[in-house]
């Protein structure tokens, strides 16, 4: 088959099933919506492509213009399409960064003592882990900036404890990054923005604990550099033993 009669045959099947008509069982604005949503999510309407016109819309769905207006506006809310004026209505490019900053939200709307426990278990299952990952699959330019984020703690003014947090925490990140593992990234770039406020308490604190941290990240880089993984994942389980306890001698108390 020609692939231009294809493309033709593809969008008219596509648009006889995503904008087909709506029922009355339950609210209009609501089975739009889902209905839309599902042609994004199983790839019937693709990231970028222009949706049809309000008009044209009403009538394949044979629905008033306010129902089908409540629905778009709720789909734009949730970031699936785009309304730009004098354009169109465009399906959203979803972007790994977008997840990240809604779990960022998320994090800082439920920061507790609880919430950092929970991220203290999840740092002691998955970053030993992350450490033989980064090891395995580590890049060249992700070794420079770990070496690079070790230089810059160990010359990091003593008195300015922020940049010390911000200079070990883009460690972890920066390791997170070098397994190459996007579903990593989103996972861990969220819980590693919270860490600050945990750090500068500790470091501002705790006599010797920067110290500690920067010979423990120096073990993990050299046993990412070799690409030895079980050592990787052993030197990190040893600094979130560490971090556990300091957490536990110092900063829980601070939360109750």
């Amino acid at each position: 088959m020609p692939i231009n009669l294809y493309v033709v045959l593809l969008v008219i099947t596509m648009d006889n099933d995503v904008f087909s008509k709506i029922g009355v069982t339950q609210t209009l604005s609501q089975k739009i919506e889902r209905k839309i949503e599902e042609a994004i999510r199983q790839k019937k309407l693709l990231s970028g492509s222009r949706l049809p016109s309000e008009k044209e819309m009403c009538e394949r769905f044979a629905v008033s213009r306010t129902a089908l207006r409540e629905a778009l506006r709720r789909l734009s809310a949730r970031g699936l399409i785009q309304i730009r004026k004098g354009s169109g209505m465009y399906v959203s490019e979803i972007r790994i960064e977008d997840a990240i900053n809604s779990l960022n939200l998320y994090y800082d709307l439920k920061f507790d003592s609880n919430l950092i426990s929970q991220i203290i278990e999840v740092r002691r299952l998955f970053e030993p882990e992350i450490a033989r990952l980064a090891a395995r699959n580590r890049p060249e330019e992700a070794l420079a900036e770990l070496r690079k984020n070790l230089n810059d703690l160990e010359s990091c003014d003593p008195d300015n404890t922020q940049l010390e947090v911000d200079t070990i925490n883009k460690f972890h990140m920066t390791l997170a990054n070098a397994t190459g593992n996007p579903i990593v990234i989103v996972t861990m770039e969220p819980i590693y923005s919270l860490l600050p406020r945990m750090r500068n308490f500790i470091y501002a604190n705790v006599e010797g604990e920067k110290e500690y941290t920067l010979e423990a990240q120096k073990k993990i880089l050299a046993a990412v550099e070799k690409q030895d993984e079980e050592a990787a994942h052993k030197e990190a389980v040893k600094l979130l033993i560490r971090n556990h306890e300091m957490y536990e001698k110092y900063f829980k108390a601070v939360l109750k």
